[in-house]
């Protein structure tokens, strides 16, 4: 089984992040700029918050507010769920299920090491099948 830590080494390794005090305007333009769909928010140093398109599009645009005049602090997630660089893809994929969120922060010892997304968990798991029937076409093959 692939663990996150596993996964996180096959990734780039950059985790991008924007101030509490940056515009949301600021955070999209980031997110557009960097094809990425979620920042973490770093304050003096620490990991505090994570903004993502979703929170936008709820937070900014159906709330009637505009992105150069709301800050990243007003609308960034603070009650995330945390991944730890020993779970298996197959728990993170049920911890996002479980918790309806497309991003974790992997964090071990109050460090984030990084983020990974369903879209990371969902490759990983193509690519093991893949071994996986390519394992049992040789042994098929083998045993005729």
């Amino acid at each position: 089984m692939t663990t996150v830590r596993q996964l996180l080494s096959s990734k780039n390794p950059t985790v991008w992040s924007v101030d509490p005090t940056d515009s949301v305007f600021d955070c999209i333009k980031m997110m557009a700029d960097k094809d990425v769909g979620c920042l973490v928010v770093i304050d003096n140093g620490q990991f505090v918050g994570l903004v993502t398109e979703r929170q936008y599009a709820r937070s900014v645009v159906l709330k009637g507010r505009t992105s150069p005049q709301t800050q990243v602090r007003e609308v960034m997630r603070t009650d995330f769920v945390c991944a730890r660089a020993h779970f298996t893809v197959e728990q993170c994929m049920a911890l996002m299920t479980a918790k309806q969120v497309r991003y974790l922060p992997v964090v071990e010892d109050g460090t984030l090491l990084g983020i990974i997304s369903i879209g990371d968990l969902v490759k990983s798991i193509i690519k093991d099948q893949e071994f996986l029937i390519d394992q049992l076409e040789h042994y098929i093959a083998g045993a005729t």
